[in-house]
């Protein structure tokens, strides 16, 4: 994807020509502030998707002075994808209001040899042989969820089931990853989700927003934030407190940690390690932020769409009950067989992922596809444009778990090629194992459990 001198005696003549950014379609737009006025943030996705299918694949966007490539084909996007950390990093834009906000930098806003340092480390995590080994706790957690809506059914109450969602994922990544009970799931009160998922939303409008306005004037919603971001960073420093405290009780915890966060710790202890306390933070912080909204989400579209399609859901409870009985308790063996919910999780994400679009930038002058790409640009890249298209998967409006299960191997490795919800290249998502099991587990639950009608 770098642009390199040509050997010495090569036919330049024959190379294809490359695009400017300036001379690709773009969408009609105004005098001066270009597409600047026409973006509507909270559709910002589907905008893009919709000018992807009017214009072609690639295309660009003027801001006023700047202009933005974005990339809707899948193929560059993985070519994207696959040049980080050296070739792309998250925008320096999501890094600096990230900061401001109170959100300490971790991996996911990292690049360059300080990425690969904490990356080591969060990958350690997230192995699957640690994961299995605190399945146990997140059963208790999967088992509260479940008395929280036998509660309700009793009572006849209707429930929030995204919020409901949010608090088991964060109870589940509380309880394995730190070794802390903070059981939202059992309480009413002021729980640590909702200042969580106040987080998100802000990050996101302050992301988008033409004009920093917070940077000058400070609303009443802005304070309310301030408050939330502090009040989650408290408790990410007590979760960091009571597990060197364990440690420091227990030594042998460094031989062999009982959570993410213990062995976290001693990966950062390690000599030269490069990890300090404010990265350990951040990290803790971004594994709590990305743990709570984004597997939440998709549990909740999950089910929404079995909802809808009764023929899927009747396949999915037939499968879960017939492997885990009422699912009170369910064994790991029995919930990797659940094949079937499986691919429904897989193909809710690819209808519905919870990043349809991610922002990168040039560190240095590069070509993507056949478009001169000067250091610095940013490249708005579309996840699920090709994945909701006809001309990359059959039907594609229809969810249809069973692409993802195709004998023949073609559909299901044409699909999986095409939908990326954990991204691709060297920085996927080292959490996409966890997000499984906490998916599979709660839908179990739910549907071993209750009837959805």
């Amino acid at each position: 994807m770098t642009e390199r001198p040509s050997p010495a005696g090569a036919d330049v003549s024959r190379a294809p020509r490359l695009r400017e950014i300036r001379d690709l379609p773009a969408p009609r737009g105004w005098p001066v502030v270009g597409n600047a006025l026409q973006v509507d943030v909270p559709r910002f996705h589907l905008q893009l998707e919709h000018w992807a299918r009017e214009i072609g694949p690639i295309f660009h966007l003027r801001m006023g002075r700047r202009r933005f490539l974005v990339i809707a084909d899948h193929g560059t996007v993985a070519a994207v994808l696959r040049d980080r950390p050296d070739g792309f990093r998250r925008t320096q834009r999501l890094r600096t209001i990230g900061i401001e906000m109170g959100l300490l930098p971790g991996v996911f806003s990292s690049s360059g040899e300080s990425w690969r340092t904490q990356r080591r480390m969060v990958m350690a995590s997230f192995d699957p042989g640690h994961v299995k080994r605190y399945y146990p706790s997140m059963v208790k957690v999967a088992q509260r969820l479940t008395g929280r809506w036998q509660a309700a059914a009793t009572s006849g109450q209707p429930i929030d089931l995204q919020s409901d969602l949010m608090r088991y994922t964060v109870d589940t990544i509380a309880g394995l990853a730190f070794g802390a009970d903070v059981n939202t799931l059992e309480s009413d009160g002021d729980v640590i989700q909702q200042h969580l998922d106040k987080i998100f939303p802000a990050f996101y409008k302050r992301l988008m927003a033409p004009v920093p306005v917070w940077r000058f004037v400070k609303t009443a919603a802005d304070r309310r934030l301030d408050a939330s971001v502090a009040e989650v960073r408290k408790a990410v420093a007590g979760f960091i407190a009571d597990a060197r405290q364990r440690m420091t009780r227990n030594p042998a915890l460094r031989d062999d940690p009982d959570n993410l966060l213990e062995a976290m710790i001693v990966a950062a202890d390690q000599p030269d390690s490069g990890i300090d306390d404010l990265l350990l933070t951040g990290n803790v912080l971004t594994m709590l932020l990305a743990g709570e909204d984004t597997t939440a989400n998709t549990l909740a579209w999950m089910i929404h769409l079995l909802a809808r399609h009764p023929e899927m859901l009747r396949r999915a409870t037939n499968e879960v009950r017939a492997r885990c009985g009422d699912a009170h308790a369910p064994t790991l063996e029995q919930i990797a067989g659940l094949d079937f919910v499986e691919a429904c999780a897989h193909e809710t994400m690819r209808l519905k992922p919870v990043a349809p679009i991610l922002a990168m930038q040039a560190l240095h002058d590069t070509t993507v596809a056949d478009v001169r790409t000067p250091a610095g640009t940013v490249v708005w890249l579309l996840f699920r444009h090709d994945s909701v298209s006809d001309a990359h998967v059959d039907h594609a409006a229809r969810f249809d778990p069973d692409r993802w299960l195709a004998t023949d191997g073609l559909s299901s490795s044409s699909t999986k090629r095409v939908s990326m919800p954990f991204g691709a290249g060297p920085r996927i998502c080292p959490g996409r194992y966890l997000a499984l099991l906490e998916i599979k587990l709660a839908i179990a639950v739910l549907l071993g459990r209750f009837d959805l009608i």
